[in-house]
């Protein structure tokens, strides 16, 4: 009998029936062992050991290892064909060495880039060693990484209240988003002109040009500066006779894409399909997996975490007869194309992502697949065989269209366009683009030298530059990948552990730095800039490669790196809070002190006049304050727009008007937390009414009257028929809603809060209701989606006050933003359970939040102890 042992459950039923009765396969559900978050567990002053901890739920699956070895003579470890796989592989070795359950036992190591039978049963009689380099690669990378969470987030504590973590790659990444935005506040919108003109051929075909040449001197882009220049030479050329100067044709080819690596699968999918990396990257891993085919269960494409873009041959053999049957002869070169991967790196699998068998068309899978699977199936499927495809042939032309004016200049006109004279690879499939145009779109009609060209049209028309486009996810990859930044195993995570930070947002597929970003961007390159240069990352990644080559040793490249790091941090570590704030505020100055259109002194404080706006640093974030406080106590949010004309709002507000009941006064003002409404003014041990003002709102054009009735909430809409109790109306964090007896639910327009009527409340709270459980009741199951593979009981999605999650015994893991409570499936959230019982140990029940809130209430630790005290948020993005 021989164990084997993979990552998921899925993969182990998949491939112990590949393999038969001799073989018991089973799943170690990911990484079985880790490093405690907390101090200690990297030791530089003792040659870099680490200390693993082994949670709970992975101690019980190591140990159905060990008693399924007792009955056996060999043990296969068949994890991922990447350095996490080989990380996976050297874990579950370390830990059944201690166990001494591999006494007497032969230990081999396979790694298949496909999950079908014949890759596994290949792979099987081709045993090797675990690979050390590649261990010692992934080992360096969790210690760095380790270092860096653990040691310069309390940093940041310190010096920037509210900050959360700083990691090895995800800082860079953020200063690369932060940058960007710098970049765009920057710009300076430059007006420019040009002279378009509409023509047309003898046969009446019209064509569009445009001027690009003056008395044979190529015309500049921005040559046009105004609109007096421009409407000058329309009014020449007016009523001219226009001819065909000059036609040039050449012959063009486009070669096909090499086949997706992760990169590049990840940015197409999010251009084509509109799929999230992690999206993704998710749906591919079920594809890899493998899904229900006629009764088998068959792995549909290759291992998708690679940095290859080359195909086995017999992939290549498979792809050409694909061609063949598919598209013809006409699109089968005579020999087969080869790829090269410009990566640095050399730690992951090196194959492309593929289907297992190209010969397997989208159509010929569709009814196994849901929409996702087979939408992202289609597109590797495409990619892959146009890679083997013929080039395009295209005739791209250029004709120049010119006139004399009557100021005696001549003016020439350009028009571009081509033809596509054999579509090649293009007819199975094309590339999107981010942000540029495809030049290859437009055709021209023919045309000869001399011939006359009719004027339909000749106008000025006034632009204005760009400032450069927010990244996308799709264009933050590709960026990092050109800077040889991170790894295809860990963008997901890099972008993900971004926006669990709150250090940035996704807005329309754009990616934008939130202020508490720029912030700790702007103290890193003010204090630790070396660590956030995109060179020295990127060499440092070099680094971890050659370790995972055999060329240096691990522990080398960690003692240099610690050692340069602990000198920058003595340097950082005296640091008065006011020097951080100094070297903020000028960092920051464009953003959070724009300049004023009068030219008046951005910094002036609006309210007090003498005093200067300054950042200030609070427990919940930062905000700018007046330098003269407590004198003045004039306040607001970080980003100077965030109220329109918030700096001509005192600190004492802005008159609204009286309360006719109350004659007290209303106004509008502006806190650290945004715009807000008062009635009144604080009486000692009284705080006046307040009330914020809803989102989308702008709060310079809120009259009295809607100020009254904002500060009149929350609204009673009525009394329950069932339970004679109140529902109310008001906003929240969300949006307008109604509560009744703990159950919210969601109104579409602010403007219901204060028109609602009772019978529309009772019908939506019962719709709440329909849909899921009560948010303060114990929650009933949303669904089962099955029993647990360690048969300790069913995994179920709940809804609760924070969203949805799922459930196993006393562990609950949230649903993260990219999945539904309607869509995820059971090995999906074994998986979230799991990693949630990782970081708890084990599925400790917590202390339920109000009793932890009071209790962290009374006893609240000195600065020195909270600093020591570090959340497991500290540890890097790429643990």
């Amino acid at each position: 009998m021989t164990v084997v042992v993979v990552e998921s459950p899925s993969k182990a039923k998949t491939i112990n029936k590949y393999l038969g009765k001799d073989f018991t396969v089973l799943a170690s559900f990911g990484h079985v062992r880790d490093l405690p978050a907390k101090d200690g567990s990297v030791k530089p002053d003792d040659d870099f050991a680490m200390d693993w901890e082994v949670d709970g739920k992975s101690a019980k699956r190591l140990s159905d290892i060990a008693a399924a070895l007792k009955g056996s003579d060999k043990l296969v470890l068949a994890t991922d064909p990447d350095r996490e796989g080989e990380a996976i592989s050297w874990h579950v070795l370390e830990v059944l060495k201690k166990k001494g359950a591999l006494k007497g036992k032969k230990v081999e190591r396979v790694a298949f880039n496909a999950i079908t039978k014949n890759s596994v049963l290949e792979a099987m009689a081709h045993p090797r060693e675990v690979d050390g380099a590649l261990v010692d690669a992934y080992l360096a990378r969790r210690a760095l990484d380790y270092l860096v969470g653990f040691t310069l987030s309390p940093v940041l504590w310190r010096k920037l209240p509210g900050s959360r973590s700083a990691g090895r790659v995800q800082s860079v990444a953020l200063r690369l988003i932060c940058d960007r935005e710098l970049e765009i506040e920057a710009f300076r919108a430059q007006e420019y002109w040009t002279i378009d003109g509409v023509f047309s051929t003898a046969g009446g075909v019209e064509f569009q040009a445009s001027l690009s040449a003056v008395e044979g001197k190529r015309l500049e882009k921005l040559a046009l500066g105004n609109e007096a220049a421009a409407s000058a030479i329309a009014a020449a050329l007016k009523g001219q006779s226009f001819k065909v100067d000059s036609v040039e044709s050449k012959p063009a080819k486009r070669h096909p894409y090499p086949p997706f690596r992760t990169s590049t699968l990840q940015q197409e999918a999010s251009r084509k399909l509109g799929f999230s990396s992690a999206r993704t990257m998710q749906i591919a891993q079920r594809l890899y997996e493998g899904v229900d085919i006629g009764g088998d269960t068959v792995g549909l494409i290759t291992y998708m975490r690679t940095d290859g873009v080359d195909m086995a041959g017999e992939a290549i053999a498979s792809a050409r007869n694909a061609i063949l049957k598919n598209f013809g002869e006409p699109y089968l070169p005579s020999v087969p194309r080869k790829y090269t991967s410009k990566a640095k790196n050399a730690q992951e699998a090196h194959e492309a992502i593929r289907p297992t068998d190209p010969g397997r068309t989208p159509d010929s899978v569709r009814k196994a697949l849901d929409a996702e699977q087979w939408a992202l199936y289609d597109l590797i499927w495409k990619r892959t065989i146009a890679s083997q495809m013929e080039s395009a042939e295209l005739e791209r032309t250029t004709a120049d269209i010119g006139a004399t004016g009557t100021d005696g200049k001549h003016y020439s006109f350009r028009a571009t366009g081509s033809v596509v004279k054999f579509d090649g690879f293009l007819r199975a499939y094309t590339e999107d683009l981010d942000d540029e145009e495809d030049e290859d779109a437009k055709r021209l009609p023919a045309m000869a030298r001399g011939d006359s060209t009719g004027v339909k049209s000749i106008a000025a028309n006034q632009h204005f530059t760009e400032p450069p486009p927010r990244y996308s996810e799709a264009s933050l990859i590709k960026k990092l990948e050109e800077l040889g930044i991170g790894r295809p195993s860990t963008y997901v995570s890099i972008l993900k552990t971004l926006a669990d930070r709150g250090y940035m947002r996704v807005e329309k597929k754009r990616l934008i730095p939130d202020d508490k970003g720029r912030v700790v961007t702007a103290f890193l390159e003010s204090f630790f800039k070396r660590y956030v240069e995109y060179d020295f990352t990127a060499n440092l990644e070099e680094q971890l490669d050659q370790i995972s080559n055999g060329d240096i040793a691990y522990k080398e490249v960690l003692r240099q790196f610690w050692k340069d790091f602990t000198a920058a941090l003595g340097e950082v570590k005296d640091l008065r809070i006011t020097q951080v704030i100094d070297a903020l505020n000028d960092l920051l100055a464009p953003h959070i002190f724009p300049a004023k259109a009068d030219g008046g002194d951005a910094r002036a404080c609006p309210s007090c006049g003498n005093g200067q706006l300054s950042l200030k640093l609070g427990r919940f974030g930062s905000f700018v304050g007046c330098t003269n406080y407590p004198t003045c106590n004039y306040t607001r949010p970080l980003t100077a727009n965030a109220e329109n004309a918030a700096d001509a709002v005192p600190a004492d507000g802005i008159l609204l008007g009286q309360d006719p009941e109350t004659g007290q006064n209303v106004t509008r003002r502006v806190g650290r937390f945004g715009p807000y409404l008062q009635l009144g003014e604080a009486v000692e041990g009284e705080k006046p009414q307040r009330a914020s003002i809803p989102k989308n709102t702008n709060p310079a054009a809120v009259t009295l009257e809607q100020a009254l009735r904002l500060l009149s909430l929350p609204r009673e809409v009525g009394i329950h028929p069932e339970t004679q109790t109140p529902i109310v109306a008001n906003f929240g964090r969300f949006g307008p809603f109604i509560l009744h007896d703990g159950v919210y639910a969601n109104l579409e327009s602010p403007d219901d809060v204060f028109t609602i009527g009772l019978n529309h409340a009772v019908d939506l709270l019962a719709q709440k209701r329909a849909k899921g459980p009560s948010k303060r009741a114990r929650p009933g199951a949303l669904r089962n989606l099955g029993p647990h593979p360690d048969g300790t009981g069913n995994v179920e999605v709940f809804t609760g006050r924070y969203g949805a999650y799922v459930k196993h015994g006393k562990t609950n893991a949230t649903i993260p933003s990219d999945k539904t409570a309607e869509a995820i499936t059971l090995d999906e959230a074994v998986a979230l359970i799991a990693e949630r019982e990782a970081k708890t140990g084990g599925g400790k029940k917590k202390a339920a939040p109000k009793k932890a809130a009071k209790k962290a209430a009374k006893k609240k630790a000195p600065a020195k102890k909270a600093a020591k005290k570090q959340p497991k948020e500290a540890v890097a993005e790429e643990a």
